[in-house]
């Protein structure tokens, strides 16, 4: 079942996908983090630090900083993704205001190491599943995207900066040692956040043979606005002359090409690899002339 908006489709099970991420997240956040003192990267660890020296609920500080946000940055965001954002958002504040008054504990008899673990699994598992299915919950991944697309930084290198930023004065409040496990905490939810999704904020090289390459690099252009390369080849049986589609994306927009795919070639040849770093067209492109030459394929 699927909502359609401007040829783009609103799923339910994704909408449905991204609330239970964030349910995973929240949970994680209010019962072991909170409770073990344990800070976050990102706009969730700005929330903890608000927490912290004004006493400001995590619940509605994540709106309060994710709305301006999400203001500035709807025009690089696509219709789709800004929906998805914003219900992301959404859900990860309702299920922050939830488990904060649950009465839920998860007692680890005060092991920061378990602490460290059950953290940053709970919220590996919860941001996997929130971008395995084309969502996010707002924060570094909105201002990420806009430097992308303004200035051409890749995604990964801004959120880690973001992190590495909020970490440090996190130690406004923290101890060396519950960094550490904080730190440990990070590591395992980036672990388990490329389990989730089978990689990490590194790109993918897609390689598809298909007799629609034309239709199908039209939609890439138009719904993930990425550039995309021809590359020659031949059928060994049939000795036919073949064009094959080369293209390298975010790992987030991986679940939007795969609904491409399905959409119009479902039998397409479709090869993905790991890509430790990109450079160059495509993530460091101009946006207004992607547009120009979006619009050219378009007419």
């Amino acid at each position: 079942m699927a909502l359609i908006l401007k040829n783009e489709r609103i799923k339910i099970m994704d909408l449905i996908m991204i609330a239970l991420g964030c349910c995973f997240y929240a949970f994680g956040l209010a019962t072991v983090n909170i409770t073990n003192h344990l800070a976050e990267g990102g706009i969730t660890g700005i929330t903890l630090i608000l927490r912290f020296w004004f006493h400001i609920d995590p619940a509605y500080s994540t709106l309060a900083i994710n709305v301006p946000l999400i203001l500035i940055g709807y025009r690089f965001l696509g219709k789709r993704s800004l929906i998805y954002t914003i219900y992301g958002t959404l859900m990860l504040s309702l299920f922050l205001w939830i488990w904060q008054r649950a009465p839920v504990q998860i007692n680890v008899n005060n092991d920061l190491f378990l602490a460290g673990i059950l953290a940053g699994a709970f919220g590996g598992i919860g941001s996997g599943l929130v971008y395995r299915f084309g969502g996010t919950t707002g924060g570094t991944d909105v201002v990420a995207r806009i430097l992308e697309k303004t200035r051409g930084v890749q995604m990964g290198k801004t959120i880690l900066a973001l992190d590495v930023a909020v970490l440090v004065v996190s130690l406004s409040y923290l101890d060396l040692r519950h960094m550490m496990y904080t730190l440990l905490s990070s590591y395992v939810f980036s672990r388990i956040v490329n389990f989730t999704l089978e990689g990490s904020y590194s790109g993918l090289s897609i390689l598809i043979i298909s007799d629609k390459y034309q239709i199908i690099t039209n939609e890439i252009w138009s719904k993930l606005e990425r550039g995309v390369s021809y590359i020659n080849g031949e059928g060994s049986y049939s000795h036919q002359d073949k064009k094959m589609i080369y293209v390298v994306i975010n790992r987030n927009e991986l679940h939007q090409l795969k609904e491409i795919l399905k959409n119009q070639d479902p039998n397409a040849f479709v090869s993905i690899s790991n890509v430790n770093e990109v450079l160059g067209q495509g993530f460091s492109f101009d946006r207004q002339q992607k547009n120009k030459i979006s619009q050219i394929f378009n007419q």
